[in-house]
């Protein structure tokens, strides 16, 4: 006998609100590179350390190089991607599923003494037979033998990091490619291979030749887990394509940064207006830096370092760039009068104190404002649209049009200015802005920041009949730093 429900007296319904967005990573970097590691279906991979890019890169590599001073710097940032460039045209390749510890053993081979598989490579039918594997001692030879079964129209390789067969062709472009194994003639190894369609592998066909500006286009579209864009390439790249990439940087959305390296010596010339340093100041860019270095290429990647250390989560972390190291990166010596025309194109430098100290100065973008200025507005823009949907999208019910409503945007946005203090990107100070709500120019803004609510009775009716919120603003003052002091010692005899 179960007798009546108890839904009859007592309901309760669970309601599960959903897992709210993320905020972005302003401490990921993504270095664009152009060595044949990753292929252009794969595009980016992340890394932790730099031991895993030197495991696929090797290193000589720019990826690598670069890499290293993004991790040498310390506090050390915590991540960074590395991507393709095709900067010349690709070869068609198939990748095989990662074989397993068993599958791997070489005992599975070297029984075949007439072994087949069918591949198409440019559009060619390669059936690869009499495959014989008896005398290998290790996988690399299995590669070995079936590579020369190809006769030169492809190349098989053994990848031992990743436990995987891979197979390119031995020409480029759109029409170079490589299919799935299928059952060959003799004793099938289309599936020990692990090569078959069905075993979770990859065939990805060549592409043209792409520019650095197409590649980086692609990577914005691609994803936004990367905020930093360092070019690593064995590629020369002209000034005016560094510019172009420099263009689509600033106008992308959402917000990334773009750092370039210049070894050019006019940059230490006043009368050069046509160097890198220069070409970018005159462009007045906001989201690209440039440095200059006589002895790596890859030094403004160190700058990256520094700058994605910072939690923005946490108290006082933020900084400012100058005097602040580039470990591995030899410091450059250099004249008054050069050090003063590279900050006059708002060029970074490591240079050489003659108190025998060396230092980044002066920490600046293209035009001239601060790199942590830009780091750190960009960082609360994203974390006050990032807090302000999420108060929209988790609420089980409505935000109600009414003035409480809006009080509970503007108490988000609150504690978004809060965090800016807490972690000294905002700080008390006089406002020189324009008049907001009850705020105006001269006054003191004692918190630091001041969030102006509008009554919802001032808002036209077709705005509210659209259900837009009336707009929310905000009053901050930046802490800044000290970068020049003076001291006036005033002597008694």
């Amino acid at each position: 006998m179960t007798g009546l429900s108890v839904n009859d007296v007592v309901t309760v319904q669970i309601q599960m609100s959903p897992v709210a967005a993320a905020t972005r990573n302003f401490g990921s970097l993504l270095i664009v590179g152009d060595s044949d590691v990753i292929d252009t279906n794969q595009r980016y991979r992340l890394y932790t350390s730099i031991q895993g890019i030197s495991t696929d890169f090797g290193t000589s590599a720019p990826e690598y190089q670069a890499a290293l001073l993004f991790f040498s710097q310390s506090p050390q940032p915590s991540q960074c991607y590395v991507g393709r460039w095709a900067a010349s045209a690709t070869r068609g390749r198939v990748t095989g599923s990662p074989l397993s510890a068993s599958q791997q053993g070489i005992g599975n081979f070297t029984g075949i003494l007439n072994g087949g598989v069918n591949f198409t490579v440019d559009g060619n039918a390669k059936n690869l037979t009499g495959l014989n594997f008896s005398a290998q001692t290790n996988l690399n030879g299995v590669a070995s033998v079936i590579q020369s079964a190809f006769a030169g129209s492809a190349t098989v390789v053994w990848n031992a990091t990743y436990g995987y067969f891979q197979i390119k062709s031995a020409t480029t472009g759109s029409s170079s490619a490589v299919s799935f194994a299928t059952t060959g003639t003799g004793t099938d190894v289309s599936a020990l291979l692990g090569l078959q369609s069905t075993q979770g592998g990859t065939s990805v066909n060549g592409i043209f030749a792409e520019t650095i500006e197409t590649c980086v286009s692609t990577f914005l579209s691609l994803t936004n887990a990367w905020y930093g864009l360092q070019i690593a390439a064995a590629t020369g790249i002209a000034d005016s394509d560094y510019v172009q990439t420099a263009s689509l940087i600033e106008a992308a959305s959402p917000s990334h940064i773009f750092g370039v390296t210049t070894q050019e010596t006019a940059a230490l010339l006043s009368t050069s207006t046509t160097d890198l340093a220069a070409l970018l100041q005159a462009g007045g860019y906001t989201r690209t830096f440039c440095q200059y270095s006589s002895s790596n290429p890859y030094a403004s990647t160190s700058i990256f370092g520094r700058a994605f250390s910072v939690n923005f989560n946490a108290s006082n972390t933020t900084i400012t760039l100058k005097f602040k190291q580039e470990p591995t990166i030899a410091g450059e010596v250099l004249s008054e009068t050069a050090a003063a025309v590279l900050t006059a194109k708002n060029c970074n430098v490591f240079v050489a104190y003659n108190n025998n100290t060396f230092i980044i100065q002066q920490g600046t973008m293209a035009n001239g404002f601060f790199f942590d200025e830009i780091h750190g507005t960009d960082w609360l823009q994203n974390q006050m649209q990032t807090d302000v949907y999420n108060l929209l999208y988790t609420s089980t019910t409505k935000i109600p049009q009414t003035d409480a409503g809006i009080n509970q945007i503007a108490t988000q946005v609150t504690q978004d200015c809060q965090l800016g203090v807490n972690n000294g990107l905002i700080a008390p100070g006089p406002w020189n802005g324009p008049a907001v709500g009850a705020i105006v120019p001269g006054q003191y803004l004692t918190t630091g920041y001041y969030v102006y609510q509008p009554p919802i009775a001032s808002q036209n009716q077709t705005a509210r009949v659209a259900r837009i919120a009336p707009p929310i603003q905000c009053a901050i003052n930046l802490a800044g730093a000290v970068h020049f002091a003076g001291v006036i010692v005033n002597v008694n005899r």
